[in-house]
This record gives C-alpha cells, structure tokens and sequence, in this order.
C-alpha cells in the first residue's frame, strides 16, 4: 500500500499490512497504537528488520504535521532530552509523510503507572515518585527553553527506568538552550497538574518541590499556579464531555433525527448489541427492576457481565412531558461521564441509546459496568447501634468531600443509591446529578442530600448521631421549608 491509499483505509486499517515508504524500504505494520483516520497513524512496525515506532502522515495536513513533528523530535534531540531516536523521516509529495522512532521495549506511558498508584493514599511514595520523576523531566525541559503545547501523561514514557518525553509535534521552543520564561513555565505545568485529581491539590506547593529542584530559575507563585491549574482543569472537563456525545478517538456516536448511539470505543461490541433488540437483551438477563419508571437486569455480553437500564415512557402524558429534552440515560450517560472525570466513584458508563421519531425522544437504554458489592443501607445494617468499620467511614469522608470540592449534588442520596466495591462508595442512579456553577445553588441542593442521606436510619439511632456529627455540612446551608 501507498501513503496516499492509508488515507482512505478508514479508523482500523487491516493488518498486516506492508506500506511502501520509496527510496526508504516497506514498513511492514504489526500493531496500530494510535489512528486519526484520513491524516495520522502511528504503529509498531518492522523496518528492515528492525522495531520502530512509526508515524505516518497523510490527507491534506500531513506536511503541516510532518514537518511539526519532524522539527519537534530535532528539538528534544538537540537538547540531549530522553527521548526515543528518530531514525529515518521522509516526504513523498502528493502522498504524505513519516518518522520512524526506535521502538522502547517493554515500555510503559506515564498514565498507565500512574493508574496504578492513583488510588493510594494522596502523596503516598508511590505517586510521589510517579509525579517527581515526571516534574524533574519538565523542569529539565524548561530549563532548555522547550515545552510541550499538548502536555499529558500518554507523552511520557518510562523504558529501561528512565522516563522519555515522546510526540514532539506538540513540542515547542520559547528560545532553545536558554530557560523558558516565568509565564510560559507557570502555564505548562498548570496544564500537568489539572490532569491530576483534585484531591491532591492542598499538596501542589508539596510536589512542586520537585520541580523547583531540578530547576529553580525561576519563583512560581502558588496562588496564580493554582488559579491557573483550576482554569485548565475546567476547559478539560469541557472539552471531555463535548467528546462523550460525538464521534472520535475515544467514543464512538451515532447522533440523528432517528436515533442516538454512544459508547467507548474500546467497547464498540456493545453498542452493536444495543443496536437491533435491546429490549431481548433484558428479557435473556436477570431482571433486577421492572418498574413503571425504568427496567434494570443483569445481561452477559461476550461473557462480560453489564447492567442495563432502559427508561421507560409511562403513557402519552409522561412522553408529552420527555420528548423535547435529553433522556434520563442522555443525561445519565453524561453524568456519569463526568464523575469519572472528577475522581467521584460511580459505575463507568459504557453506552447509550436514544429511540427517537424527528428527533422527539422516546424510551432509551444505559449500559454500565456492573456493581457485585452491596448498599450502604445493607452493609449499615448491624451497625445501627454502634460504629461501622473506619476504613468504610473514611471512604464516606472521601465520597463527601469530592461532592463538596467538585460542588456536585446527587438529587437522590437514599441509601439504595450508594454502593460499597473495591473500598470505596460509589454512587449510581445519576437522573438527578447536577455540577454547580454557583456556591449558594450548590449549598442549597447540598444541604438536600445531606438531609435525604442521614434520613436512611432513624433519628434516634446512635449511627444516626455519629454521621450527623461526621458529615459535614456547608456553612450556611439549610433546606428551604
């Protein structure tokens, strides 16, 4: 194949698959890491007997991209950055372009290590070496005058025990060899810290000791790191919720007058199975509710067990009062989506689906990942008198806290709705989950959920007392009468 025809190979060219790069050889393509169909695809591929990591541009960008990423990796090389070496680079005119990196074997992002500390205990060792070997790299970058433009934690990888900056066509340079100005310095690394949970920023001042160790031109000024670390952290949310109900690399949408479809990409199986009978899915599963309001059942799909919930339409009156807004599982897709996004435990939505007539809604269908544990109302139960166990009240504490510091509302905190897996609460039913703009909205649909939470068990019990006592409240709330 030709660069010119992978621009028409669509999202999931078929391999293998042997690309002719000219006067450079065939690429022989084992593995797609990453596609942006019609314009970037990047894999792991054999060139002349060797591993490579390859980048190949094509469509009506590919030079502009090319030519950013080729000047990108000079950088970083220049600079004796860590980073993998560019091997061979090539422009064919009318057909694209490519780079060719040594693969790093056995190589790990800094997201994937990242995950798996991401759970202990903020600042445990464990993430602080994480985000310490992380921070010198960017301070060593700085120090040289460069940046990166996209700053993530998929462009960085660790291999051999060192960490590589990768993807230089978001590398940058203020002025190579020379460092990089207060602002611009302050700027970037508010774009690394708004991609960690915001659980962690009373520690910011702890972790950027690190930083300030391997480059210490110049002094970074807390309170605007952190105005400007909330501001990124906000325009990141954003944008994420924009891709959860359209089409791209990490979701896949199918949005029209006659019917709405999203899911994960990494779970396209099931929106194919919610697309001919969603309904046969729920009658082959173990039903969990039939009600009038919503349907829930248990259902394998490709020996993965899910929950379904379809929302129900109760009669002309109730579709008369639906049509004309998103549906509950629009919404709860959305939120759920969003809580993920905030470090708030809930069931990781998986996808959607809309019915609709002319763009008027009718009923709809949620997938979610499972839940095998059980309600706070089950496992309080024999704690009515007493004390449940610390590591459980703790986890309470976190669940409250990431509620108030995101100023997120539930709308319904019955004890059915709060579920105890893998050591945390997590909550589910989101119809009614809502992020606040403002303070006193927030403090008033707060002090709601407080109230409907400690209603779960009786005044008087000594349970009762203790979470009144232990869950706080936001000054000045109270439940309007």
């Amino acid at each position: 194949m030709k660069l010119s025809e992978l621009a028409h190979a669509g999202r999931e060219p078929v391999l293998p698959l042997k690309v002719d790069l000219g006067e450079a050889g065939a690429l022989h393509v084992e593995h797609w890491l990453r596609v942006l169909p019609g314009q970037r695809y990047v894999c792991r591929a054999n060139w002349n007997g060797r591993l490579v990591l390859a980048k190949l541009m094509v469509g009506s960008k590919a030079e502009k991209n090319f030519t950013r990423e080729r000047d990108g990796a000079a950088l970083l090389a220049d600079q004796h950055l860590p980073t993998p070496v560019l091997l061979s680079s090539g422009w064919a005119a009318g057909q694209g372009g490519w780079l060719l990196f040594d693969f790093l074997e056995g190589s790990q992002s800094l997201w994937e290590t990242w995950r798996a500390v991401e759970a202990e205990t903020p600042l445990s060792d464990g993430q602080q070496s994480v985000l310490g070997n992380a921070l010198a790299l960017i301070a060593s970058m700085h120090l040289r005058g460069l940046w990166q433009d996209d700053l993530h934690l998929d462009n960085f990888l660790v291999a051999g025990g060192v960490l590589h900056v990768v993807d230089g066509g978001g590398v940058k340079a203020q002025e190579p060899g020379r460092p990089l100005s207060r602002d611009l310095a302050l700027k970037n690394l508010a774009v690394f810290f708004a991609q960690l949970p915001a659980v962690l920023e009373p520690f910011l001042e702890e972790i950027l000791v690190h930083y300030l160790l391997a480059n210490n031109c110049h002094a970074l000024p807390l309170e605007a790191l952190l105005d400007e670390t909330r501001a990124r952290r906000r325009w990141r949310l954003d944008d994420y919720l924009k891709k959860t109900v359209r089409d791209c690399s990490l979701f896949q949408a199918h949005i029209g007058p006659f019917g709405a479809l999203v899911a994960r990409r990494e779970e396209a199986n099931l929106l194919r199975a919610l697309v001919p009978d969603p309904d046969h899915l729920i009658e082959s599963g173990q039903l969990y509710k039939n009600g009038g309001s919503a349907t829930v059942a248990r259902v394998e799909l490709n020996e993965q067990p899910v929950l379904i919930k379809r929302y129900n339409i109760k009669g002309p009156l109730h579709w008369l009062k639906r049509f004309w807004r998103p549906s509950r599982a629009w919404h709860s897709w959305v939120e759920g989506n969003r809580l993920n996004f905030l470090g708030i435990p809930t069931p990781r939505p998986l996808a959607m689906r809309e019915q609709r007539w002319l763009w008027m809604r009718g009923r709809a269908w949620l997938i979610t990942e499972l839940l095998t544990g059980n309600d706070i109302i089950a496992r309080f139960q024999s704690h009515l008198d007493g004390a449940p166990p610390e590591s459980e009240l703790l986890a309470l504490d976190r669940l409250f806290a990431a509620l108030i510091r995101e100023r997120v509302s539930h709308g319904d905190l019955k004890g059915h709705n709060i579920f105890w897996e893998k050591g945390r609460w997590m909550l589910i039913d989101l119809d009614s989950v809502q992020q606040h703009r403002s303070d006193a909205s927030f403090a008033r649909a707060y002090a709601r959920d407080r109230a409907r939470f400690l209603r779960n068990w009786p005044s008087d019990s000594t349970l009762h007392q203790l979470l009144d006592q232990r869950i706080p409240a936001v000054p000045g709330t109270r439940i309007e009468d």
